[in-house]
């Protein structure tokens, strides 16, 4: 299967995740892979403004995208996040196997399409938590 990053469809969202092939239900997309971190390291690195790309497995696996931009699969994107797009809906989720996290379709998708996948709800409550408090740096993907 073949991806591409380019500018994703959701406005202020910087680069998205793009098939160029179709991709059926339930097929793994992706792998989501970067420097493999305790989540005590994660939070020192919230500080520096050093985060953004976590995925968190548990306490003593986290994988941290942030420094990894040649890893496709930070670049997906959230259809329900803070710029929506009518007729934009996630279509795939993050999937664990084995310790490894990986971007799992939940529908078919065509070639072409962007690939969304669902950051949670409770990341979005802390990004606007973020923008109400001034907590929040620009992420460029």
């Amino acid at each position: 299967m073949a991806l591409k990053v380019k500018k994703s469809l959701l406005p202020n969202a910087g680069k998205g995740l793009f098939t160029t092939t179709a991709i059926r239900k339930n097929k793994k997309i992706i792998e989501y892979k970067g420097e493999i971190i305790e989540w005590k390291e994660y939070e020192k690195r919230v500080k520096e403004n050093k985060d953004g790309y976590l995925f968190f497995v548990n306490k003593k696996r986290c994988i941290d995208a942030f420094s990894t931009p040649q890893h496709k699969a930070r670049y997906a994107n959230d259809a329900a996040g803070l710029s929506k797009v009518p007729g934009c809906k996630n279509n795939a989720s993050y999937q664990i196997f084995d310790d490894k996290c990986y971007i799992v379709a939940e529908r078919a998708i065509k070639a072409g399409e962007e690939i969304f996948v669902d950051y949670t709800k409770e990341y979005w409550a802390c990004i606007r938590y973020n923008i109400k408090h001034g907590y929040h740096g620009k992420v460029v993907k």
